[in-house]
């Protein structure tokens, strides 16, 4: 489905104009350059003097405010653990009360010396209504909603509530780097090329290679290529060794692309200089790509990789929650190193392969740890699955978000701050509405049992009692997200 708006004689694609998903995702951009045939394009707005021709992929429930719109409606009208603990005690304690109410009524008409019908009746009907378990039947919903509602507001989509138990629970939270710590968007900041290797080749070579990848590091080779005027020649036989690299033919020549263990295993003698040069470029926290065809290493490429802004804030806040950082990434020791200084964070889990990030999780949950997991890639679902507590950036792929469940719709590490926050907040937010809810039962009873309680009186107790629970939980509005802060200024390098 496609149509026209705006005016004028100029038809363009959105793909051709710098659009801004805002509404959605705050301060994310989708451009030409960053923007490849196939992603979503949320909203096109702000552009003036040319006709915009939008094709709509999806409609209806398949779009992403009706799906943000389903995670909020599910997340509210799900049940909590501890709510289910107070249907268990209100399936007892309501029949309990009953009966009670008739001993009341039996034990005035036997003890009142006068007046004993009207005040056993009015003594039974106090205890019947004082134990109304109005406060009781509001005390989660109320605050579910109020929660999960200012959540979606932040840019936190919390799946269901049970998801409010793992918060609680959590004492580790795995980080992937790429997309989640950093940036994800990786650019060429250099080419090394071996000695007798025109360096222009090595790029134009290497980055055909890539060029049938849709890896950040693949994409940022070949736009590197791109933007040196360089054309990039079509690959044949393209293999993607998921974790080691590519494989394929370009012109003539059999070329490797990926990390050293790659070139190993095609028995390719390694060259003493490129490999200093690759261990001077990780060790400042980059990547580097060799590359090699016809059975010998031609060079390496470097590709570099930001740290967001505001991942040192969120690190040192999830400290102080009370939760132990850890990075885990593919990438080489020492450049997952160099990005864990800069965020502040000790344990690193490095060189690891895809399909090897479940194990992770595994053996950290296996070490008594509970696990919470925040990453973005298609490469991350599984751990997400797997984790006590999956996060998932908004900004990442299909398969990570469904996943995971709880959704940072902006992509900023420190809504996961927010959505731990926000949940164990909630979370003690309910049972402080249960609590007075049954204590309120509980301290009332006895005097209405006794005849110190008119009805009139137990009537305006039990709404005061519903109307403390709604207030109580309306308090989750003012809840204030470090997100929502303005984001640190990077520091001067």
């Amino acid at each position: 489905m496609s149509f026209a708006l705006g005016e004028g004689s100029d038809r363009r694609h959105c793909g051709d104009r710098h659009v801004s998903d805002r509404r959605v995702a705050p301060d994310r951009r989708v451009g030409p350059r960053g923007s490849r045939s196939g992603r979503p394009r949320y909203r096109c707005h702000g552009q003036r003097g040319w006709r915009l021709i939008v094709e709509a992929s999806r409609a209806g429930a398949d779009t992403a405010l009706a799906q943000i719109a389903q995670l909020v409606e599910d997340a509210q009208t799900g049940k909590a653990e501890v709510q289910r603990l107070a249907d268990m005690v209100a399936g007892v304690f309501v029949p309990v009360v009953i009966a009670l109410a008739f001993a009341t009524l039996g034990f005035w008409l036997t003890a009142a010396a006068s007046n004993a019908g009207n005040i056993a009746f009015s003594a039974s009907v106090a205890v019947l209504i004082i134990a109304c378990p109005c406060a009781l039947g509001l005390a989660t919903p109320t605050a579910l909603m109020v929660g999960t509602g200012r959540g979606a507001q932040l840019g936190i989509l919390i799946k269901g509530p049970e998801v409010l138990e793992s918060t609680r629970r959590v004492d580790t939270i795995v980080l992937d780097k790429t997309g989640t710590v950093t940036s994800g968007m990786m650019s060429l900041v250099d080419v090394i090329p071996a000695d007798g290797v025109d360096r222009h080749e090595l790029l134009r070579i290497g980055a055909s290679l890539e060029d049938a990848s849709e890896h950040p590091i693949a994409r940022a080779i070949a736009e590197g290529a791109r933007s040196k005027h360089l054309e990039l020649w079509p690959v044949e036989g393209f293999v993607n060794r998921e974790g080691l690299g590519v494989e394929g033919v370009v012109t003539t020549h059999a070329v490797v692309a990926g990390r050293p263990t790659l070139l190993d295993d095609w028995a390719v003698p390694r060259i003493t200089t490129l490999d200093r040069a690759a261990d001077a470029a990780q060790a400042d926290g980059r990547t580097a790509i060799y590359v090699a065809w016809d059975g010998a290493a031609r060079g390496v490429l470097v590709v570099a990789d930001r740290v967001k802004t505001t991942s040192p804030q969120a690190v040192a806040e999830l400290r102080d929650l009370g939760l132990r950082p850890v990075l885990l990434t593919g990438d080489n020791e020492r450049a997952a190193r160099a990005v864990a200084r800069q965020v502040g964070i000790d344990e690193v889990i490095a060189d690891v392969l895809p399909a090897d990030k479940l194990d992770v999780i595994r053996r950290l949950q296996s070490d008594g740890r509970v696990v919470a997991m925040a990453g973005d890639g298609v490469n991350d679902a599984a751990a997400l699955a797997q984790a006590d507590l999956g996060l998932a950036m908004g900004t990442g792929t299909d398969a990570a978000i469904k996943a995971s469940d709880i959704t940072l719709v902006s992509g900023d590490l420190r809504s996961a701050v927010d959505a731990i926050r926000l949940s164990r907040r909630t979370l003690a937010t309910i049972k402080g509405n249960l609590f007075w809810a049954f204590a309120y039962n509980i301290a009332a009873i006895p005097l209405a049992a006794a005849g110190l309680l008119n009805p009139m009186l137990a009537g305006a107790a039990m709404a005061f009692s519903s109307v403390f629970v709604v207030s109580n939980s309306l308090r989750l509005r003012t809840f204030t997200g470090v997100a929502t802060r303005p984001t640190p200024k990077p520091a001067d390098s």
